[in-house]
C-alpha cells in the first residue's frame, strides 16, 4: 500500500495548529440525482443504519433510493437559498467566525476549516487542506453537542479512516460531546430569553432533538441520557419547572421503535390536553437545516395548529450567532492547552538544516 503524503509540505513551512469543525452533510443541489448520491453515501454508513449489510443493500437500493429522493429533493427545494444549503452555508459561517475569534487570540497560528461527514466538502478534503496549510497537530469539533454513535462516532470513523491511508499522522485530539458544557447552556439558554422578549413566554416550551433507534439506549449509546441532561440545564437557566417543559425526539424513520416522546405525536396530542401556546427549540442542533426549518418549522406546526393550538414558534438555532461562537472557541481553546508550536519558519528552517535535510 502506499502511502498519502502533502505534496505541498515543506520541512521549512511553519507549524499551524489545525482546527476541523463537521457536521452531517447536505446535497449539492436540490435535485433528485444530488439527493440520490447524498443518501446513498449518507444511508450505506453502517453507523447510520445498524442492520446487516445484505439486506440493507437490497432495501435501499431496490426500495428506498427509488423514491426517498424526489420526496426529499422537493423539501429540500422549500428551505435552499440562494446560498445553497442551510447547514451548509451556516456551517460556513461558523468557521469563518471561529477562525476570526481564534486569531484574536492565537494570530495566524490557528487555522480552521470545515467538514461535512457525507457529501461536500468532504472530511478528507477539509483534513488535506488543513495538513498543506501546515497543521501539525489536530482540534476536531463534531457539532453534535450530544454523542451519538450515529453522528460523532460515524464522524470519528471517517477521520481515523483517512488517517489509516496517511504516511504521517498529527498530534491529535477529539471532542466526543459538549451537552453540558457550561457556556453552551448559558448559550442556548440566552437565546430562548432573547426570544421571550419579543414573543413572549409559552404555555410549554419542547426541546426537541433528533431521534434514534430505541435498541441504541440499551445497547449503550449515552445519547438519550445527554439530551435530557441538556433540557435538564437550560431549564434550569430558564428558572422552568418540570411541567413547563417537554424533550421530544424528531425525525424518526422506518418501523423500528424510536427514543419517546415523538415530537409530532407530542404536539398533535397537547392542544386536547389544553395546551394551546407552546414554542420549539432544537438544542441538538447547531445549524438551522432541513430538520429544523421543514420539520419543526412547517410540518409540526401543522400538526399542531390542525389539532386546536393557537400560537406555536420555532427558536432559530445558534447558527453563526456570536454568543455560539464564543461557546466554540472555548471549546477549542480548552483543547489546546498543553500544545506549543515553533512560530517561525526560520526555526523550522534552522532545524531541517541541522539535521541535514
Amino acid at each position: 500500500m502506499r502511502y498519502q503524503g502533502s505534496p505541498k509540505f515543506s520541512h521549512a513551512q511553519t507549524d499551524k495548529i489545525g482546527v476541523l469543525i463537521t457536521n452531517l452533510g447536505t446535497p449539492d443541489a436540490p435535485e433528485t440525482s444530488a439527493l440520490r448520491r447524498y443518501l446513498r453515501e449518507f444511508l450505506s454508513d453502517p453507523r447510520v443504519v445498524e442492520v446487516p449489510r445484505l439486506l440493507w443493500w437490497l432495501i435501499l437500493n431496490g426500495v428506498i433510493l427509488r423514491i426517498r429522493p424526489r420526496r426529499s429533493a422537493a423539501a429540500y427545494k422549500t428551505v435552499w437559498t440562494e446560498r445553497g444549503s442551510p447547514l451548509l452555508f451556516h456551517t460556513k459561517d461558523q468557521q469563518q467566525a471561529l477562525q476570526a475569534k481564534l486569531a484574536e487570540r492565537y494570530g495566524d497560528d490557528v487555522v480552521v476549516k470545515y467538514a461535512m461527514r457525507y457529501g461536500n466538502p468532504s472530511i478528507a478534503s477539509g483534513l488535506q487542506e488543513l495538513f498543506d496549510a501546515g497543521a501539525r497537530k489536530l482540534v476536531v469539533l463534531p457539532l453534535y453537542p450530544q454523542y451519538s454513535a450515529a453522528t460523532t462516532g460515524s464522524t470519528f470513523d471517517a477521520i481515523s479512516t483517512d488517517f489509516n491511508k496517511r504516511r504521517w499522522l498529527p498530534d491529535f485530539r477529539f471532542v466526543s460531546h459538549y451537552h453540558d458544557h457550561p457556556a453552551y447552556i448559558a448559550a442556548v439558554a440566552q437565546s430562548i430569553k432573547q426570544f421571550w422578549e419579543t414573543q413572549g413566554k409559552p404555555e410549554k416550551l419542547i426541546l426537541s432533538y433528533h431521534g434514534v433507534p430505541l435498541r441504541y439506549l440499551h445497547e449503550g449509546d449515552p445519547y438519550h441520557c445527554e439530551c435530557h441532561k441538556t433540557s435538564r440545564l437550560i431549564a434550569e437557566q430558564l428558572g422552568l419547572q418540570k411541567h413547563e417543559y417537554i424533550t421530544t425526539f424528531q425525525s424518526r424513520f422506518g418501523r423500528e421503535e424510536w427514543l419517546q416522546p415523538y415530537t409530532d405525536a407530542t404536539l398533535k396530542a397537547l392542544p386536547g390536553q389544553g395546551v394551546k401556546r407552546i414554542q420549539v427549540v432544537c438544542p441538538g442542533f447547531s445549524s438551522d437545516c432541513l430538520e429544523t426549518i421543514e420539520e419543526i418549522g412547517e410540518e409540526n406546526r401543522e400538526y399542531f395548529m390542525e389539532a386546536g393550538g393557537k400560537d406555536y414558534a420555532y427558536i432559530p438555532a445558534l447558527n453563526a450567532e456570536p454568543g455560539h461562537i464564543d461557546v466554540l472557541a472555548q471549546i477549542v481553546q480548552e483543547q489546546l492547552h498543553g500544545w506549543t508550536l515553533e512560530h517561525t519558519e526560520s526555526e523550522r528552517a534552522e532545524r531541517a538544516k541541522a539535521l541535514g535535510e
